[in-house]
């Protein structure tokens, strides 16, 4: 099998893993990524790896007012073009021809994530299938992520990870901490204007750090992205900061915030791998 993600690309050595960049990729004719394949694929999925709502929401859509569509995850994917609806089939890489995918692109990039990064795992892959005109709404997710567009037109828009003002540090610790933990971020206009925006065509692709919040519109066509996403151990122990300093506010500390100083990080770190080894006796 041929290179899937393009190598040649500066910015995987100038920018990965810390920064946003455009990339492109050779998938968007690939059988496996077909609406007809798509279909089966939301048929065959255990029900708890199939993720789908009505498209039309807002940018800042709260988790638990997203409205459902009323149908099967296969019916979502095979009317997809005309019922205004958004799925993702989560976890493909348990069926063989999707991990083959995983693993190519994987490969591709390769010498540029053992070079920046240590302790690479959690490898997953995640389609994601949308009705003309719907909208992801504001969020960050925990993983390195490369968004590949595979049909239809796509506008990302990304910020930075560090952004404190888009993105609060009380924020992101309420994405992993806590009973009602969601990836949706609290959205304000005037955030807008600190983000990129990047316009995505069959063949495009960016690559989304971890903890970058985003949110997506699609054009006015049906779309499909595949996501290759991955873990590491830093961004394991980034994570892990943001949480003990969720349980840390919980009980009424203000703890410092993350990545202002080094010695309280580790501190921190220690205390989420000691939790991490009670809870596993």
């Amino acid at each position: 099998m041929g290179t899937s993600i393009d190598t040649n690309n500066i910015a995987l050595t100038e920018r990965y893993p810390w920064q946003r960049f455009a990339i492109r990729h050779t998938l968007a004719d690939h059988p496996a990524l077909s609406l007809e394949r798509l279909v089966d694929v939301a048929r065959e999925l255990p029900r708890e790896r199939v993720e789908y709502n009505l498209g039309a929401v807002g940018i800042g859509m709260r988790p638990e007012k997203v409205p459902l569509n009323g149908l099967t995850p296969e019916e979502t994917v095979r009317r997809i073009e005309d019922n205004k609806s958004w799925i993702v089939l989560k976890y493909v890489e348990e069926l063989p021809e999707y991990r083959a995918l995983l693993e190519q692109c994987l490969a591709d990039i390769e010498d540029h994530t053992k070079r920046a990064l240590r302790g690479i795992h959690a490898k997953q892959a995640f389609i994601f299938i949308s009705s003309p005109g719907s909208v992801t709404p504001y969020h960050i997710d925990q993983e390195h992520n490369f968004l590949l567009q595979i049909r239809g037109q796509k506008t990302i828009h990304i910020w930075d990870p560090d952004d404190r003002v888009a993105m609060p540090e009380e924020a992101v610790e309420a994405t992993v901490f806590g009973q009602n933990a969601h990836r949706n971020l609290p959205w304000q206009e005037s955030f807008r204007e600190r983000g990129e925006a990047y316009t995505l065509t069959p063949g495009d692709g960016v690559y989304v750090p971890v903890h970058s919040p985003h949110w997506v519109k699609n054009g006015d066509a049906v779309s499909i992205s595949l996501s290759i996403t991955y873990r590491s151990s830093w961004s394991r122990r980034y994570v892990g900061l943001f949480a003990i300093n969720a349980k840390l506010r919980s009980l009424g500390w203000r703890p410092a915030a993350v990545g202002k100083h080094r010695f309280i990080d580790a501190l921190k770190h220690r205390l989420v791998l000691l939790l991490a080894a009670l809870r596993r006796r």
